[in-house]
């Protein structure tokens, strides 16, 4: 008779995984926008940051009595009993893997913005006519960033408006600072750049 312990199960595998995923998928999707140039993608999941905590515990619960089910002792096995070669998604080796895959999910808000493409600097650059740049400083207020991932990917979107000299943005503050020639560029031009990664522009500021 085979008295082995009951191994975690497939479905506790899942829900930690998808727990994990979900409470970070608010700073992954703006990363994967910028990769793959799905520039309004990136605030598709921001709902989602409200449930983080809760979706972190929720993580934290499943994969712990994952390993309370997988570490427990086993019943006094019986003498004549083989003992049962465990499958590999039972193993101890699965059960760690799986769960610094979703450590990792989880820390993402906190490592995802070295991640993104390093910001380009923007030289000067003349006009047609030969005319000096005038330069115009803006603040404007974000609506919809949840962390710092979400500000590189404002600043990338910003960035490729012909004539901005640099952008700053600030994710604690939800602002971003924009210093641009406005002999090439137009501060709704600045505007639609936010707009376009998924996040809005409330009212601007000088």
């Amino acid at each position: 008779m085979n008295n082995a312990p009951a191994q975690p199960s497939k479905s506790l595998f899942g829900a930690g995984l998808l727990a994990a995923l979900a409470a970070s998928l608010c700073c992954i999707t703006p990363l994967l926008a910028v990769v793959g140039g799905l520039g309004g993608a990136a605030s598709s999941f921001a709902w989602l940051e409200p449930y983080r905590l809760y979706l972190v515990a929720l993580t934290v619960a499943v994969l712990g009595f994952a390993w309370y089910r997988h570490l427990r002792p086993a019943p006094a096995a019986d003498c004549c009993a083989v003992p049962a070669k465990r499958p590999i998604m039972q193993s101890t080796g699965f059960l760690a893997s799986v769960t610094v895959l979703a450590a990792l999910q989880l820390a993402f808000p906190y490592y995802g913005a070295k991640l993104y493409p390093t910001a380009r600097s923007s030289a000067p650059v003349a006009t047609a006519t030969g005319a000096a740049p005038i330069w115009q400083t803006r603040t404007y207020r974000i609506q919809g960033m949840t962390c710092e991932a979400c500000a590189h990917h404002v600043e990338q979107a910003v960035q490729q408006v012909p004539g901005v000299q640099f952008v700053v943005v600030s994710y604690d503050q939800a602002t971003a600072q924009v210093c641009y020639n406005s002999a090439q560029a137009q501060a709704a031009q600045v505007e639609s750049a936010i707009n376009s990664t998924g996040y809005h522009v409330q009212n601007p500021t000088r």
